[in-house]
């Protein structure tokens, strides 16, 4: 254990108590967006012609499409509801439309729209894309998935539609399903940084952290991508792997100083690795945007209460525990600063109340250890210290989580 860490270790079988960002937190759609304005020209330029026989309608049409095709999609959508009110059967308006209303967001019409136009049409393929992209982008993600497998079985080896599919996959918790669409694909799209991120995402998600990690890491490097070496470095921080966690987690601070909670992450990985000056000053930044960083506090607290500045480290501990009463960190912080305060009896009862609940995190029976000697109890400090020493020969073979 580095000793200059501030916050201690808790042993893996114990619950999690951080507060990781979720991949799905984390996951873009700015590739999606491209990847949809692909998508609808063959309509569009399907539709130039149709029904020329009525004058009207038909410049109506064409005017809609233009618009459309030049991004003025209010326009086109006020046109081609006119066609429609004209040919309420018209299977390219309805299509259109339907595209044009995604983009602005209308998301429960643009589905109604391919919904109506599907039974008139004898491919379907184009429309449904499109009709599980408008439910993605609503975030309706079991009727996406829905769409997107009917096309992945007609398409097995189609990247883009596998990606859509694995990617609804990661939203609905089912990572080993997104894993076994992209695995038979990732040699042959290694290259692909949209493929690579989702792959790389859905290792992670299934516990493969050291496979998925080099994925993210060639996104970030080839797309500059802050949230692709965030994910990274959660993963090394939760694998134990400071130095190279502080590696990622800096070039995202580099990228994106406003990445959401970036120096709070960037301040845990300087302090696993010893760095308390530089993780102070980090944690310092991440309070100023969000005075209530959970995180930050306990960990600004922890250092402060290490360095035995107690009046500076009280607040700070105080609010981490007020923003998670349950968490164990918090606890634990937060009785060693009542020991060092000289509320030994406060302590106590925290302290022993957490080696009930974790009786093989050795942390606080080194706390309990000293404590019950410092307030006469002899023979209980007498098991505690056989309790430390039985701990910590076991520890390497039981192994540690980092908080």
């Amino acid at each position: 254990m580095n000793q200059n860490c501030a916050v201690n270790k808790i042993p893996l079988q114990s619950p999690s108590v951080g507060h990781r960002t979720s991949l799905q937190q984390l996951r873009g759609f700015a590739w999606l967006h491209l990847m949809m304005l692909a998508l609808f020209y063959f309509f569009l330029l399907a539709s130039v012609g149709v029904h020329a026989q009525d004058a009207n309608p038909d410049n109506i049409l064409k005017a809609a499409i233009a618009e459309q095709q030049n991004e003025q999609y209010d326009a086109a959508i006020r046109d081609y509801k006119k066609v429609l009110k004209v040919h309420p059967d018209m299977v390219e308006a309805k299509v259109n439309l339907g595209a044009a209303l995604t983009h602005v967001g209308q998301y429960d019409e643009a589905i109604q729209m391919y919904q109506s136009a599907l039974p008139f049409l004898s491919y379907r393929n184009p429309v449904i894309l499109n009709l599980g992209l408008a439910y993605y982008k609503k975030r309706d993600y079991s009727n996406a998935h829905e769409q997107f497998e009917i096309i992945h079985r007609a398409q097995p080896t189609d990247a883009r539609i596998a990606l859509l599919l694995a990617d609804t996959n990661l939203h609905l918790d089912k990572a080993k399903d997104a894993v076994a669409i992209l695995e038979p694909l990732a040699a042959a799209n290694s290259q692909d940084m949209d493929f690579e991120y989702v792959y790389g995402s859905a290792l992670i998600a299934t516990g493969r952290s050291r496979e998925g990690v080099p994925h993210l890491e060639a996104v970030g490097e080839a797309t500059r991508s802050a949230d692709a070496y965030v994910i990274a470095g959660q993963s090394l921080l939760a694998l134990d792997e400071f130095e190279h966690a502080k590696t990622d987690l800096e070039a995202a601070l580099r990228l994106n100083p406003e990445f959401p909670g970036i120096h709070t992450l960037v301040g845990m990985a300087r302090d696993k690795t010893g760095d308390t000056a530089n993780a102070e000053a980090a944690f310092r930044e991440a309070l100023k945007i969000n005075p209530d960083d959970f995180q930050a506090n306990l960990y600004l607290g922890a250092i402060l209460y290490q360095r035995r500045e107690l009046p500076e480290a009280k607040p700070y501990l105080d609010r981490a525990l007020k923003l998670n009463p349950t968490d164990n960190m918090a606890r634990y912080e937060t009785a060693m600063f009542k020991n060092a305060s000289g509320e030994y009896d406060a302590a106590l009862a925290e302290l022993e109340q957490l080696e009930k609940s974790y009786p093989d995190w050795l942390e606080p029976h080194i706390a309990l250890a000293t404590l019950y000697y410092k307030v006469h109890r002899s023979e209980d400090g007498a098991r505690e210290r056989q309790t430390v020493e039985r701990l910590t020969a076991e520890q390497p073979a039981r192994g540690t989580r980092s908080k």
